[in-house]
């Protein structure tokens, strides 16, 4: 029964989930959060602050305590909108590092949509028809349109509550001239956003975070309020309004952000449902989900707890347990990240297409022989599909435009570890082979260079059996014995002669890799 932590290092606070798998589910068992204000700084200075590093180190290694108590087997953590702006990020990564052992992964901010609506997705039943999520977080805002469970579109926002606090509303009470233009550069980014997303048209809306949690409670309150001045109610009305408290419609946020920017922090923290933290960043988180919803014609949204940190565990717990259901979901985004990409760059599937093929009945017959774990066979196929995108930038040297375009690409479900994976294997198919010293090598973590270079060879292969030409694919037979492998060769309308001779041209790399001969025969 493994266990694994998931950590959030957001602009606004530090979020900890810890979680058993248990009959392929996650069952909690720990949470933590600690308000540390990573990114007040940053959105000033573009520098995160010492006196926020150190109150995120702090509350960090009270994580560490909790995940050590606990036996975790994987944590995994990650940073994200004030830590993209950062310059001193790195420093700080250094530090956590040292504190911790652990290392920060900065994601983007389509990758942390990713994973909220992962999160929300495998939990919440609702969500898995046409819905549309919103996150407001410290740093940015992500707004996702989810159908049957997937993403189809989603749009990343540099509009997160402490963000817009620090950069516009410096005077409490903000100013009208302030608030204007605060109103303007939100409208300006949603605008954007529009174009991105369109008319969402979707009856359910979730909201995530704390800027959503403050306006449900806020406006659940009002609606309470409001009633207990009216009739007596019946069991069935408190229940209905139990459920209430988690809701808003946009016109209760629009009267709630028009009602906030007139307050001083203390009349704001007055509210209940709102509180003193969160009250210091309210205005600005208020005001976009009033705009957002009513640009996006967003009747109401109802909050959710769910956010970053249990899209994280469901990932972890995909890539281990192949029986859990979140795992073929997980499978088939990044696959359609991997065809995204394809159409992006004109590659023709029609010639990529039998590498894929080959390589994956390589590694199925070989088993014994590359000893690869089982993502590996995930990372060829993408790898077998994208290799020639390089040639978009120039035919000459496409193995070097390959692997920098997949690195550096946003790919959904892929890791930038996982990134740099896929591209070193593409990188490694023309004359140049792997060395632990190369640039691309060394972004990959060294226990995972036995495995990369094991899995280059298969490709090789792969790519050897697939010429440029116009004849039928070539069909193959892989023969394992104990010191040699045996590739039939099943020749197509043009013969196999070509292949054959490129396969054996690989033999000398295979037993240096492999400590096997290789032979290759046409039948």
């Amino acid at each position: 029964m493994p266990t694994f932590a998931a950590i959030d290092i957001g602009s606004n606070s530090c979020r900890l989930k810890i979680a058993a798998v248990q009959m392929h589910r996650l069952k909690t068992l720990h949470e933590d959060r600690e308000v540390t204000r990573l990114g007040e700084s940053v959105f000033q200075t573009g520098v995160i602050s010492p006196e926020a590093m150190a109150a995120t180190i702090r509350a960090l290694k009270r994580f560490h305590k909790a995940v050590q108590m606990h036996v975790a087997d994987k944590v995994r953590v990650v940073a994200t909108s004030a830590m993209r702006d950062a310059r001193n990020a790195e420093a700080f990564t250094e530090w956590v590092r040292s504190a911790t052992g652990w290392n920060v992964e900065v994601i983007s901010g389509l990758e942390e949509g990713r994973l909220i609506h992962l999160g929300v997705v495998t939990h919440e039943v609702g969500a898995r028809g046409r819905c549309v999520l919103i996150d407001l977080g410290g740093g940015s805002c992500e707004v996702t349109l989810s159908e049957g469970g997937r993403i189809k579109t989603m749009a990343s926002m540099p509009l997160g509550a402490v963000r817009l606090q620090q950069e516009f509303l410096t005077i409490d009470p903000p100013t009208k001239d302030d608030v204007a233009r605060l109103k303007q550069f939100i409208d300006r980014e949603l605008k954007k956003a529009e174009r991105r997303i369109g008319a969402p048209r979707a009856a359910l809306v979730i909201a995530t975070s704390g800027t959503a949690a403050a306006l449900a409670e806020a406006s659940g309150f009002a609606r309470k309020k409001t009633a207990a001045k009216g009739k007596k109610r019946t069991l069935a009305k408190r229940r209905l309004e139990h459920v209430g408290e988690l809701t808003a419609t946009a016109d209760e946020v629009r009267a709630l952000s028009d009602r906030l920017v007139k307050l001083r922090d203390e009349q704001r923290a007055a509210i209940p449902g709102i509180g003193p933290r969160r009250s210091e960043i309210i205005v600005g988180g208020a005001l976009v989900y009033a705009s957002a919803m009513e640009r996006f014609g967003l009747r109401s949204f109802r909050y959710s707890s769910l956010g970053l940190r249990d899209g994280i565990l469901a990932q972890m717990l995909g890539d281990v347990d192949l029986r859990a259901s979140v795992h073929q979901k997980i499978e088939s985004e990044r696959w359609a990240g991997v065809l995204e990409v394809c159409q992006r760059y004109a590659i023709e599937l029609r010639r990529v297409e039998p590498v894929r093929q080959h390589v994956v009945e390589l590694f199925n017959a070989m088993t014994r022989v590359h000893e690869l774990p089982e993502e590996y066979r995930l990372w060829l196929e993408s790898a077998a599909m994208m290799q020639d995108v390089g040639k978009f930038m120039n035919h000459q040297g496409y193995h070097r435009h390959a692997q920098y375009i997949i690195a550096n690409s946003e790919i959904f479900g892929f890791s930038p570890e996982q990134r740099a994976i896929v591209s070193a294997l593409a990188r490694y198919l023309g004359k140049t082979r792997p060395d632990a010293m190369d640039r691309v090598m060394r972004t990959i973590p060294l226990e995972e260079h036995t495995n990369v270079v094991r899995a280059i060879v298969l490709l090789r292969l792969a790519a050897a059996v697939n010429q440029d030409r116009a004849s039928a694919v070539v069909q193959m037979r892989v023969h394992v014995y104990p010191k040699r492998v045996l590739l039939e060769l099943v020749p197509g309308r043009g013969g196999a002669e070509l292949e054959a001779w490129s396969l054996k041209k690989e033999a000398a790399y295979f037993r240096e890799v492999f400590r096997r001969e290789l032979f290759v025969e046409v039948v």
